[in-house]
């Protein structure tokens, strides 16, 4: 064990018992020395040392009395009598190290029996016990890492910081790359806004193991986040103290809308003003700094806000309330994470989706957004169930205006998202998408996003072999590419892209349901190779040389269609990637039906 991490009596002894076993040593080395003189000078020694031993050891050295029958002090011992005395020290030094370990071992046992009952008293919020606990078990066993770490995590939870960094230092000195120590240290110095060094232990963590990326991308974001509101809060303090006019007026606008006797008119034209004055960072910290989130406690906005159905004036006091929180967290994380936080706001936010009124759709659109655009406004969207969110963003795809665009940015923003994708699969959602690919209505750019969105999903394993099962799915996507909508009609061909995009994912499964479409999926392909729009060729040239294998079939039929001579014109003007379509193409037909290496070898002239 480390030195320091012993009591001073504890490593007096110890180290007495190491020069011993080092001294004995020595001697038997020097006995045994082939050099004469050296053998001399160390029975000269040994016969020192045992008669300076007299008749037993002291107490605090090993405890073990020397047999006198095997030294004769009198006389110059032999060498033989030297080595059986010295033999004896070492039985003796054997018997206390054996003793030494004993006691560790029931030390040990006792250390993690506390430790476990830290652990419980850890988990049932009681910390002050955990504390305790952890405290007696390094009594037990001082160089147990463990009981550092879990004593410095219950110390973070007293807010006693210093306490736990002290812990984590203790910690690592029993072993220099405990990441846990690192990373409860990195969050005691965040907690007393000491930045840089929070950097520094997050960045080591990453130095240990390159695996813990995330986290420690996780870890320096919320440092930097923290840093970047302190600096903003100093910035607004010291605006607010030279008088700054803004500061005052969103002090009084606050407490004004907060007021209990205040109305709807008043509420509303109160937050219009406030709108105003945060458009800046510094606006928006002083609101943040002011209370300016208590106005949501205000009974005329809590009424409007939560309202079923709203008069006119609850309308246009709920708009004018989003678009307030639209100037508070633009580009804010600090404001985005407190607004969520308020009690019931992601509650409300899903009722005014579904408020059936254009003009909070879209300002409720317009304020999730914000959120979906940063990596930071993702994070703190996914903590939140987002299960009926889905759902009605689903539901604004068939919509005409700008809520549908609304709708799928913010799903593109966050189908890149492993939680999203956990919560996709957790919740079962893909009923949602086939649906939508089944009974799309009109053919619009948006419904494109939605086709391309589903597509995403497939980048998760388990969603794309779900969705390559369902029947529904294909037929869908059948529909959609089977002529029904005029090429000229907007969105079109975008559409088809996204279909086909998605097509190329879901067969890189193999199941009887894709044998089954193989044939129509390859009939409706093999048209689209004549289509004016060279990305819509190239990719449906992919779908071909995925879904062919899957069925003997398929290939008759695209063989018979022409798809010899096609995948040939494509191999002498086509770019790269189509190229390597046709390849693939082509190697699938020859190797399976002899009329196209008859054709092939027709063409291919």
């Amino acid at each position: 064990p480390p030195a320091m991490l012993r009591d001073e009596d504890t490593e007096a002894d110890f180290q007495r018992f190491l020069r011993r076993v080092d001294d004995v040593t020595n001697l038997l080395q020097g006995l045994n020395s082939p050099d004469s003189a050296v053998q001399e000078k160390a029975i000269a020694e040994t016969e020192k040392r045992l008669r300076e031993q007299g008749g037993s050891r002291e107490e605090g050295e090993s405890r073990t009395t020397l047999n006198r029958t095997l030294i004769n002090t009198s006389v110059r011992a032999l060498p033989s009598e030297i080595k059986a005395g010295l033999s004896g020290i070492l039985a003796a030094l054997e018997r206390d190290a054996k003793e030494r370990a004993q006691r560790r071992r029931r030390n040990e046992q006792l250390a993690e029996a506390l430790k476990e009952q830290g652990n419980e008293a850890f988990k049932g919020g009681d910390f002050s016990l955990a504390i305790q606990r952890y405290s007696e078990g390094l009594e037990k066993l001082r160089d147990k890492q463990e009981l550092y770490t879990n004593r410095a995590q219950a110390y973070l939870k007293l807010h006693e910081y210093e306490k736990a960094i002290n812990d984590c230092e203790w910690a690592l000195k029993c072993n220099k790359s405990c990441l846990k120590a690192y990373f409860l240290m990195g969050k005691a110095h965040l907690a007393l806004q000491h930045f840089t060094e929070a950097r520094q232990c997050y960045e080591r963590i990453l130095e240990i193991d390159p695996q813990k990326e995330k986290l420690v991308r996780g870890c320096l974001s919320e440092a930097r986040l923290e840093e970047k509101r302190l600096r903003e809060e100093q910035r607004a303090e010291r605006e607010a103290q030279a008088g700054n006019f803004a500061a005052s007026s969103i002090q009084e606008l606050v407490q004004s809308i907060s007021s209990p006797a205040q109305g709807i008119p008043h509420c509303t034209g109160g937050i219009r003003l406030l709108a105003q004055l945060v458009s800046s960072c510094s606006g928006q910290t002083l609101f943040r700094t002011n209370k300016g989130f208590s106005i949501l406690r205000s009974e005329a906005v809590t009424g409007a806000f939560c309202a079923e159905s709203r008069s006119p004036a609850e309308e246009e006091l709920c708009v004018s309330l989003l678009l307030l929180w639209q100037a508070v967290c633009a580009g804010n994380e600090e404001n985005q994470r407190l607004l969520l936080a308020q009690p019931g706001v992601c509650a409300q936010l899903a009722e005014l989706l579904c408020s059936g009124t254009a003009r909070i759709q879209r300002e409720t659109l317009a304020l999730i957004s914000l959120y979906s655009e940063s990596e930071s406004g993702r994070g703190l969207l996914l903590r939140q169930d987002l299960s009926r969110w889905l759902q009605i963003l689903m539901a604004f795809v068939k919509s005409t205006d700008a809520r549908a665009d609304s709708a799928m940015n913010i799903l593109s923003d966050l189908i890149g998202e492993e939680r999203f994708q956990t919560q996709c699969r957790a919740t079962d959602v893909l009923p949602l998408f086939t649906e939508l690919l089944v009974s799309p209505g009109q053919v619009t750019p948006a419904l494109a996003r939605g086709v391309a969105v589903l597509g995403g999903l497939c980048a998760d394993a388990g969603l794309r072999a779900q969705l390559a099962q369902s029947r529904e799915c294909w037929q869908g996507c059948l529909q959609l590419l089977g002529g029904s909508c005029d090429d000229a009609s907007p969105g079109y061909q975008q559409c088809v892209l996204a279909v086909l995009g998605l097509m190329m994912n879901l067969l890189l499964e193999s199941n009887g349901t894709i044998q089954d479409f193989a044939v129509p999926i390859s009939g409706r392909c093999l048209a689209l190779l004549s289509h004016q729009d060279g990305r819509i060729v190239t990719r449906a040239t992919g779908v071909l040389s995925r879904v062919l294998a899957a069925s003997p079939s398929a290939v008759e039929e695209v063989v018979e269609g022409g798809v010899v001579k096609k995948m040939l014109k494509f191999l002498k003007a086509g770019g790269h990637l189509t190229s390597s379509y046709a390849i693939r193409t082509l190697s699938i037909c020859t190797k399976s039906s002899r009329r196209a290496q008859e054709e092939l070898l027709r063409w291919d002239k």
